[in-house]
């Protein structure tokens, strides 16, 4: 059963009107006998409304991969009427039996309806949808046409007068040999609404809903398929990257307590495995971090209060957590589904890290291979762990499977020798004449299992409403019958990829899907590696396509650059914390997995929240490193040449801290000597004072850092420096050497002053000085104070002393410093010289 992986589908001579024409009436719908008066007056008109609406369907111009869920009918003035059909039962038909069809006929008119029935349409001419390409143009299909059939006589279904918005449910049961299928195969399967409306009095169709009906009277003319279903138990990680401590014991703490409700019976966890549990040959896709959440729950807990994610936990910003019986329960009914045989667990790296984002935003970050690695050992760790079950953990499963070449290297780089891709990424060649078995060598050692696009598209989103649940069983139905029927005798490899957030109502259609093929034995359920292992088409796609064709939708959701760059420095920053703790491990595991959760592909449906947990796992952080710190000082005044300076150091973690240092840096070391103190260890919740001894070399304000460093190999700074003022207020020796100096010349002057009037009065009688005697001409040292002349031309030597003393005071604060003043000619060993230093010596600083 050849065909093209495209194609339009058309009927065999390419011409509806000419199909009208066998049939009767192209769009009539009704049986011969009750048509025939009909039939002259509304041929051209419906003929002609028939080729308009329905042109013929060029190659490659339908939906890629086969059909899609059915289009509703395009409301109009013609056509007011929408058609529903919420159940089929049975939904493959079998000789003998009876299909069952409800829904619902809506007037989404502005008139209203008259005389109307509803009626199944007999497939037109009783021939099998037989392509994919055929499920595909049926799925396009809008408003009635002839090639949708005509209506049976019976069953009908009288409406009652309708009028603008009234809806009527409607039941219709057809006996499978009034449909006189012809052959094994996938029919149309339509209902419509026949009648008049109050502004259009000419009996016609209004309205129609179409789905597909699988007809199988021998199940034994095929082999069946190989079907993958993947089962996926994710959730938005909520632990914190904090614990709390409770009588000695470990406290989890969540940053909400959404989990408890999906958990609960009725929640979308727990009716996903209860669902799940009763599929053969199941692969679980499990999230390892929802496993370690869901068995921290099983013990008290806390949850944190919004506004607190930065602030560490505590009673009073957090309240206690009520999920625990429920995630208990929910654990071990996981454990029994998962050992049933022929199941398998898939293991997510920890937290299921977005490598697509990766890949494209921060490849060559450092650290990244190493994380993913770390990721990919915890969770196979933690499912087999948790649910005692042995996994498979080098499967790589990239956002909504989509793939490229740069995500097929960092794929690689972390070990996954698989990766589960959505057929839209690799999608067929149109010479292809059928569909290939999912498994593909892509190069590099590594396999690709690919999900076909028709066979899991209908189940892609929540199928909330029974239309939307039955539209998408009978499209499943039918394509897995048609690719069954393609090489009969060459069974396919099919995986079906629902996504991430499978919902409970869709989980349910998508077993009652698998369940029915199964039961037609055209697909034989079973695990991924059954598939990972069978033979690849050599005709098939292995090309995997540049970065520059990556989905715009889906790159526009990638976690951003700098939320990865900030994400991967959390890792640095925690390497700096754990090197100083002296109990690292009731934090390093936390952080460790909260830096994966914080790159965590879930967050793509859920970017705000994703945002606020990156910032709450990086502020948390940041508040444990300033928990130790040295804390604000005022300024500090330093008297004297030689002293102590008194530091604190804080530790508000509640465990002791080592491996630290703090060291004081002054901003000019000429004026400031400091000399290094010794590591320190610092008890939980207290502080420590450190004694620095320093020496001062001049007067004056000095600015100090005082930064705390890690010790041992390769230091680094630790927490944030603190920066405080000295102020320098010695007198140093040599200064006072000066003003020593500078008293005893003054003496001596005044002395000479009083020696030398004294002899001019003896001299003179009293009548005052010789006009023509020199005045202070002999050397001060040569002469005898008693004979010394005055001094009258105001060169003085009390003046000369005065002059150097003010020399020497400026010096004090000169870049040489009092010891290169007038300190060195100051006589050794005066007294004024000792009364300095033991002044010096006794005062200290604070």
């Amino acid at each position: 059963m050849g065909e093209p992986a495209r194609h339009s589908g058309l009927e065999a001579d390419g011409h509806p009107g000419r199909a009208a024409e066998r049939t009767g009436s192209a769009a009539d719908g009704r049986g011969p006998g009750r048509r025939a008066a009909r039939t002259v007056r509304r041929f051209a008109a419906v003929l002609g409304a028939a080729l308009a609406l329905v042109p013929a369907v060029p190659a490659g111009a339908l939906p890629a991969g086969g059909a899609r869920p059915a289009a509703e009918t395009a409301v109009s003035a013609e056509y007011p009427v929408v058609m529903t059909i919420e159940t089929v039962n049975k939904p493959v038909a079998v000789p003998n039996g009876t299909v069952t069809i409800t829904g619902h006929v809506t007037n989404a008119g502005r008139s209203v309806l008259k005389s109307a029935h509803a009626a199944v349409r007999k497939p037109w001419l009783g021939k099998p949808l037989t392509t994919r390409s055929d499920l595909a143009e049926v799925s396009t299909r809008t408003n009635p046409i002839g090639r949708d059939g005509v209506d049976l006589d019976s069953p009908q279904y009288a409406l009652n007068e309708l009028g603008p918005g009234q809806s009527q449910p409607y039941t219709l049961s057809v006996a499978v040999s009034d449909l006189q299928l012809s052959t094994e195969g996938v029919y149309e399967l339509a209902v419509d609404a026949w009648g008049s409306t109050a502004d259009n009095q000419r009996d016609r169709p209004l309205g129609i809903a179409r789905t597909f009906l699988p007809y199988d009277p021998d199940s034994t003319g095929a082999q069946p398929s190989k079907l993958t279903t993947l089962w996926p138990l994710v959730h938005a990680p909520v632990l914190a990257a904090q614990t709390m401590s409770d009588n000695d014991q470990t406290v989890s703490v969540l940053r909400d307590d959404s989990l408890a409700a999906e958990f609960a019976p009725g929640g979308r966890l727990y009716e996903l495995v209860e669902t799940g549990s009763a599929l053969p040959g199941l692969t679980w896709v499990v999230d390892p971090d929802l496993l370690d959440t869901a068995f921290a729950m099983t013990r008290p807990y806390r949850v944190q209060k919004p506004g607190t994610e930065k602030k560490a936990a505590k009673e009073d910003n957090t309240v206690a957590g009520t999920g625990s019986a429920a995630a208990a329960a929910w654990l071990e009914k996981l454990r029994s589904a998962v050992a049933k045989p022929g199941s398998q667990v898939v293991a997510l790296p920890y937290a299921d890290p977005d490598i697509a984002s990766i890949a494209h935003n921060a490849a060559e970050l450092p650290g990244v291979d190493a994380a993913l690695g770390k990721a990919a050992t915890a969770g196979r760790l933690t499912v087999e762990g948790r649910l005692s079950v042995d996994t498979r953990s080098d499967v790589a499963w990239p956002y909504q499977g989509y793939l490229d070449q740069q995500i097929a290297a960092m794929a690689q780089r972390t070990g996954s020798s698989l990766v589960l891709v959505n057929g839209a990424s690799l999608p067929e060649p149109d010479a292809l004449k059928y569909t290939p078995t999912a498994v593909r060598p892509i190069g590099n050692g590594q396999n690709a299992v690919v999900a076909d696009e028709a066979v899991s598209a209908p189940f892609e989103k929540d199928l909330k409403t029974p239309q939307e649940q039955t539209l998408a069983v009978q499209q499943f139905l039918a394509e897995t019958f048609v690719i069954s029927r393609q090489e009969p005798q060459n069974p396919r490899g099919l995986l079906v990829m629902p996504p991430r957030d499978l919902t409970a109502d869709t989980a349910k259609a998508l077993a009652t899907a698998v369940q029915a093929a199964q039961a037609g034995k055209w697909v034989d359920p079973v695990k991924l590696d059954v598939l990972a292992q069978g033979p690849a088409d050599p005709k098939a796609n292995t090309g995997v396509p540049a970065a520059t064709d990556y989905p715009s939708q889906a790159r526009a959701s990638e976690l951003p650059s700098s939320a990865l760059t900030d994400t991967v420095k959390i890792q640095s920053d925690l390497d700096i914390l754990m090197r100083v703790l002296t109990l690292p491990q009731r934090v390093r595991g936390p952080f460790s997995a909260a830096m994966v959760r914080s790159m965590s592909t879930e967050w793509r449906a859920q970017p705000p929240e994703g945002s606020v947990y990156r910032d709450g796992v990086a502020g948390y952080l940041a508040e444990l490193t300033k928990a130790v710190y040295v804390p604000k000082k005022n300024a500090i005044t330093f008297a004297g040449d030689t002293g102590v300076l008194q530091v604190s150091v804080r530790n508000d973690l509640t465990q002791p801290v080592t491996n630290l240092k703090l060291v004081l840096s002054p901003s000019q070391a000429n004026r400031l000597k400091i000399r290094p103190a010794e590591e320190l260890v610092l008890p939980a919740s207290q502080s420590v004072t450190l004694r620095f001894p320093a020496e001062a070399q001049n007067n004056g304000q000095v600015t100090v850092t005082a930064q705390l460093w890690t010790t041992g190999p390769n230091p680094q700074k630790y927490g944030e420096a603190q920066v405080f003022r000295v102020e320098v207020t010695s007198v140093t020796n040599g200064v006072l050497y000066v003003f020593g100096g500078a008293l005893v010349l003054l003496l001596l002057a005044a002395l000479r002053f009083f020696r030398q009037r004294k002899r001019q009065v003896e001299d003179d009688g009293g009548d005052g000085p010789h006009g023509d005697e020199p005045v202070g001409d002999e050397p001060l040292d040569d002469a005898p104070l008693d004979d010394a002349p005055a001094a009258t031309d105001g060169s003085a030597p009390a003046d000369d002393a005065a002059d150097r003393t003010e020399r020497g005071t400026a010096d004090e604060d000169g870049p040489q410093g009092p010891e290169r003043g007038g300190a060195a000619q100051t006589p050794r060993g005066s007294a004024a010289d000792g009364r300095v230093r033991a002044t010096s010596d006794e005062k200290v600083g604070p």
